[in-house]
């Protein structure tokens, strides 16, 4: 009798073992950590250019992650870094806002997509210090509008009619009060999502009109570089989208946080990135 109720007793113990254990890993709630994938070299035409800066920028070839870091992403972050937690962070980095849609520290919320959300309200500086602990880094704007002006069927989105028509209905609708789910919109040519769609994007030098196109060279924050002097020098004065994204990013500060603003990593190539913790 004792021995009978002792194996029920362990049976049960393991089933609830194995629930929770799944129930962790499910790919519905948590879903698969940001790809890298190759972005091959090309020529990004600055949008605003100066009296003195070059009509074209090369971009090496790099590696971007295919979607946005999710909640679950940045929750694994914030676990090993208490220093970026919501009750811990210093003003200094990150205005009042930072991650304001989490219920606490280390509960982005309990709806069933809520951990597949991208993370918003985060600021420059927690997605560059998220970034270096994946041992990765943000793109360079250059970088970030060379992938994202690929189009679905190839990489010159311009020529792609129904590619344009999706950009200009993203942009021209509010944002909604429940994000979709990363990896929710049609990859672009080289197999990356939500460039357009989704949600802003930070990058690594967000409040400069003068790219390099080299990370490594990008190193100042607040250099205020941004030329606000209308279309008079810009290079394609249709970009109506390119035009709303400059003009979004020369309104930002590094300690920003919005409920719409969010990021992903990139990295050199070949891929210098440590494996994921």
């Amino acid at each position: 009798m004792h021995f009978v109720l002792f194996s029920r007793m362990n049976w049960i113990t393991s089933l609830l073992i194995w629930v929770l254990a799944t129930a962790q890993a499910s790919p519905d709630q948590a879903g698969n950590p940001p790809l890298l994938v190759t972005i091959p070299a090309g020529i990004y035409r600055p949008l605003f250019r100066g009296r003195d800066d070059l009509p074209e920028v090369e971009v090496g070839r790099f590696l971007l992650e295919d979607a946005p870091v999710s909640n679950d992403d940045f929750l694994k972050f914030v676990r090993a870094r208490p220093q970026w937690r919501r009750s811990a962070v210093r003003r200094l980095f990150a205005d009042s806002g930072y991650l304001r849609h989490w219920i606490d520290d280390l509960n982005p919320g309990n709806e069933p997509d809520t951990l597949r959300q991208p993370v918003v309200n985060v600021s420059w500086f927690a997605a560059k210090a998220y970034a270096a602990w994946r041992g990765r880094r943000l793109p360079t704007t250059a970088e970030w509008e060379w992938a994202a002006s690929a189009g679905f069927l190839g990489p010159k989105g311009t020529n792609e009619v129904e590619f344009k028509q999706s950009i200009a209905g993203w942009y021209g609708t509010p944002s909604p009060t429940v994000l979709p789910v990363v990896r929710s919109g049609r990859p672009n040519f080289y197999g990356v999502h939500d460039l357009h769609g989704l949600v802003w994007e930070w990058t690594a030098d967000f409040n400069s009109s003068l790219v390099t196109g080299d990370a490594r060279g990008d190193t100042g924050i607040e250099r205020q570089l941004f030329c606000g002097a209308g279309s008079q020098g810009a290079q394609d004065r249709d970009n109506f989208p390119a035009f709303m994204r400059a003009g979004f990013r020369s309104s930002l500060k590094a300690s920003y946080t919005l409920h719409n603003l969010g990021f992903r990593c990139a990295a050199d190539f070949p891929s210098k990135a440590a494996p994921s913790p």
